[in-house]
Order: structure tokens, then sequence, then C-alpha cells
């Protein structure tokens, strides 16, 4: 990993003798390492944890996809679409962070198989509400098991791949997950045309949460807190989680990262969110398109999101092998502005048939996907690895959530004076815009904080080692 020169911190240790350092083959023996020597059933648990999250988006779509026959059904507003995105993310706030801590006492496999598995019986439940406060309440009640896989795959990945590999690994993760869930939108869309179509895609989505609950019980092997770094994935999994025991002093420090803070802003300022939330309503409301035909452009922008995710993981990496300091944090900026420009195209200008908006929603759900293959490396790259859990609960589940429930609530509420291109105008384009410029303070303190993880890093070896040398416990 390309490194600049820095003082490490004092640690209190002597290192040890380099010839006690394990090797990687010595890890390959005792199971800690495969064979190509990488985490051991690594791309085994991004496939289970893959499909459970699709049966999530399946079911976090029936509520957008589906509102205008959920709205007939039930005697809905409009703004009450936004009620109910809005809720989901609020519910994130308090789940996100539950299921980190819950990980940490009894473990992130179990927590996985409850949240992203079983709790689908809440969708199923979610199929049979009779007005709209019941359907709120089970709405909410079924995406606080979503928040789960917002916080704990992050970490996963991180836990799993060396910081050279996590941008493509997130681009296939994400990209996957939301081409199958977008590909199934027409699918989803042509359930308006049978009479409570909406009540069984609930019932479906829960039903194969359920069955990704026993897969994740039956398949998933945790790889365990820091195994993808470089200087701690030799050691077993007991020593570096000993070594990475998380205090509150730690959680505390957390916040203190000040590249951190620039990025929860920048989440905050992510509005690009809304599109995919009132895209095919506005499609309706505005250009007179049908409930199934405006569902086809879910589609191309899944597909779109797939390819800006793969090809956006596999840029992400060679800018950060081209300027580890700075390759990732341009790349992220540019993919604003990219989408803000797109969403313009898509939302404020009126073309003759779904063609073009099939098109345009496509780029857009390219330039979103660069997103999480940039975005999530670059917390990886400053925040300790028992740390990673609570720093993508504050970035996903409280900030983003925060903010998209904002944005869903005013923008539903805008949407009855100003129109739903209004909101696009504003609440997409124009934050997005700010969004871009917001980003370039996090050239200068991405370094430092970068090459302290580094330092860090390197001190928990040093530590580990020494221990080991002098028959001590970690």
């Amino acid at each position: 990993m390309t490194t600049d020169s820095s003082t490490p911190p004092q640690t209190g240790y002597a290192p040890a003798p380099a010839a006690s350092a394990p090797t990687v083959t010595a890890a390959i023996r005792h199971g800690d390492l495969d064979k190509k020597g990488g985490v051991p059933r690594r791309k085994t648990n991004l496939v289970i944890l893959g499909g459970s999250m699709i049966a999530d988006g399946g079911e976090g779509s029936m509520a957008t996809t589906l509102f205008p026959v959920i709205a007939a059904a039930l005697g809905l507003a409009t703004s009450a679409l936004g009620i109910l995105a809005a809720v989901g993310r609020i519910v994130g706030v308090v789940a996100g962070p539950a299921w980190v801590f819950l990980s940490k006492k009894i473990g992130r496999r179990w927590v996985l198989a409850i949240a992203t598995g079983f709790w689908g019986v809440w969708g199923v439940a979610a199929g049979l509400a009779q007005d709209f406060t019941q359907l709120l309440v089970l709405y909410g009640i079924m995406a606080a098991g979503t928040a789960a896989a917002h916080v704990l795959v992050p970490e996963v990945i991180g836990d799993s791949f060396e910081d050279k590999k996590r941008g493509r690994v997130v681009g296939w993760v994400y990209g996957g997950t939301a081409a199958v869930s977008s590909l199934m939108a027409p699918l989803i869309g042509s359930l308006a045309n049978i009479e409570d179509g909406w009540r069984y895609g609930f019932f479906f989505f829960g039903a194969l949460n359920v069955v990704f609950g026993l897969l994740i019980l039956a398949f998933y092997k945790d790889p365990g807190t820091g195994g993808g770094e470089e200087q701690l994935k030799t050691f077993s999994k007991e020593e570096r989680e000993a070594a990475s025991k998380i205090t509150w002093a730690k959680v505390r420090k957390l916040l203190t990262i000040r590249s951190y803070l620039i990025l929860l802003v920048s989440r905050l300022l992510s509005s690009h969110m809304l599109l995919a939330v009132f895209g095919v309503t506005m499609l309706v409301q505005e250009f007179g398109f049908d409930v199934a035909l405006a569902a086809t452009v879910m589609a191309p922008f899944g597909i779109g999101f797939l390819v800006g995710n793969v090809s956006g993981g596999l840029l992400s990496d060679w800018l950060n092998k081209v300027s580890v300091n700075y390759g990732r944090i341009a790349m992220l900026q540019g993919a604003q502005l990219l989408f803000a420009v797109f969403a313009y195209f898509t939302t404020q200008v009126v073309y003759d048939g779904i063609m073009p908006y099939l098109i345009l929603f496509g780029l857009c759900g390219l330039a979103q996907g660069f997103n999480p293959a940039v975005n999530r490396p670059l917390v990886m790259a400053i925040v300790p690895p028992e740390l990673r859990g609570a720093a993508f609960a504050i970035f996903v589940s409280i900030i983003e959530s925060i903010g998209f429930a904002i944005y869903s609530v005013v923008g539903g509420a805008l949407a009855a004076t100003i129109g739903l291109q209004g909101v696009m105008l504003w609440i997409v384009c124009g934050v997005m815009v700010v969004n871009a410029v917001w980003l370039s303070l996090l050239y200068r303190p991405f370094k430092k904080d970068r090459l302290a993880l580094e330092a860090d890093l390197d001190a928990r070896r040093a530590h580990i080692l020494d221990a080991e040398a002098h028959g001590q416990a970690i």
C-alpha cells in the first residue's frame, strides 16, 4: 500500500523480532486464511448477504413502485408516499446502531439472520394492512430489519477484503443487488394489473427473506474484526479481536476524525435517492404514463446502477492506486455533479414516449451507482476496523436516514404546491450540486486521517507480536 512518511504514534511496546512475525503460509495452515491468502468463504458470505439484500429491496420497493395502486386501495394522497419513505428511514436511525450494538454481543451471524432474514415476517404482515395506519406501522417495523444490512454488510466487506479490492467488491455487491431488484421492477409493476397484487408482493418478498435467514445460519462464516487489513490478516481471529476491542473512548474519537465528519455532511446532502422514490409517481402524475409502463424505467435504472457500481468499483480502485490520497475523493465529487446533470434532463424536459426516460433513468442509475463503490472505501480507509460498524450506523442509519426523511417529507409536501418536477429541480438537482462543492473540503484532511489509521494498525501488529514474543496475553 502506498504511504507517505509520517511519525507513528508511541505504542508503549517494543517491536518484536521480524522472525517471529506470522506468515501467510502459517495462517493458511491454521485455517485463518484460504489457499489464496484471503478470508475463508468471503465470496460465499457476500452472495448470501446479497440475496437477503435483494429480498429487503423487494419489500421496500413495493411501496414506491406500486404506490399509485396502494393509494387507490387505501385512499391515500401523494404526501403519504413521502411519509412512508421517511418513516422507513427514521426507524433506521434507532435500528441501525441497535443492530451494531447487538452484533457485538451475540455476533454478526445471528443478527444478520434475524434482521435481514426472519424479520421478513413483518413484510408478510404489511401485506395484510387494511388502512394507512396499519401499513405505516408495519412498514416501519419491516424497515428496522433492512437497517441491519446497511450498517453490517459494509463492515463485513471491510473485514474480508484488502483496501485495494474494496471498491470493486462494494461495486459488485451493491450493483448486483440493486440490478436484480430493479429488473424485478416491471414484474412488481405488473402486480398493479392484479386485484390486491401489492399484497401478494409483500407476501412473496417477506417469505423470501425468511428463506435467506435460514441460508445465513447454514452457510455464513464471520471473518472477524480486521481480517481485511494487511497488518493483521495473518493473525488468528481471536488475536485480531483482542487487539481491536471497542471502548467508549474509541467511539468518541470516531467523531473527531475530520474527514469522516465531512463525509457525514456529504451524506446528509445526498438527495439523489428521491428520484427512485418519486420517479415512477412523477411519470404517472406529471407526464401521463400508466403505472405499469412508468414502472419499467426502474429496470434501466437498476442496470445503470449495476454498471455504475461495477465500473465505479474498478475506477475507484484504480484511482486509489494512482493517488491513494486524492483519487477516490475526486471520483466521489464528480459523481455528484454527473448525477445532477442527468437528473435535470430526466425530470425537467418533456419527451415523446417512454424510451427517452428509459435511457435517462439508466444514466441516473449509472451516476448514482458510482457512490457506494467510492464512499464506503473512503470511510474504511480512515476508520479503525472495530469502529466501522458504528461508523456506518451513523453514516447510513442516522445521517442518511435523517436526510432522506427530510427530503421525502418536504418533497411530498411541496409536490402539492410546486409539483414533482419542481421538487426534482430544487431538492434533487440543486442539493446535489451543493454536495459536490462541499466535498472540496475533503482533500486536505483525508491524507492525514488515512496515515493515522495506517500507523495505528502498524502499532497493533507490533503489540500482538511483542505479546507473543514475551508469552503475554493480548
